[in-house]
């Protein structure tokens, strides 16, 4: 297999289509005979970090390379950037405004799920101007 680019934009405040690009990744590697766990894996990290676009951002743009050893996504938005990745990165810990909470977003997961469900993450966030994250998922087990 040669290595597959997909590319999905995202829209701000759409919840309406909130996860619709994530889904389509999912489809993609179902279609392509990806192990279901790799699948899951990955289609569950996008997710977070899509809705977190929503949600945080002024939309951005996701840009997932496929190949046979790893899938590797990465996640740029328009958004304020991150003040403290660290604090961002606890568990329930959430800046999602009342409204968005009401929805069934924002229980402050979005950050953990991305780094618990991939297997590297690095975040690079400047304050006002946006967040950069690279997700990799390995496609096939570690050798032991």
């Amino acid at each position: 297999m040669e290595v597959i680019q997909l590319h999905y934009d995202v829209n701000a405040n759409d919840f309406t289509c909130a996860g619709e690009a994530s889904g389509k990744l999912k489809r993609e590697l179902k279609r392509l005979g990806f192990e279901p766990d790799v699948v899951r894996r990955t289609a569950i990290a996008v997710y977070e970090a899509e809705i977190n676009m929503v949600i945080h951002a002024d939309g951005g743009a996701i840009d997932a390379s496929i190949s046979p050893e790893c899938i590797t996504v990465v996640l740029k938005d328009r958004g304020p950037g991150i003040p403290d990745v660290s604090l961002a990165m606890r568990e329930g810990y959430s800046t999602a405004p009342e409204n968005v909470r009401n929805l069934g977003f924002g229980a402050g997961m979005g950050l953990p799920n991305i780094k618990k469900y991939s297997d590297k993450v690095d975040i690079d966030t400047v304050i006002g101007e946006g967040t950069t994250i690279t997700l990799r998922i390995n496609t096939a087990p570690a050798e032991n």
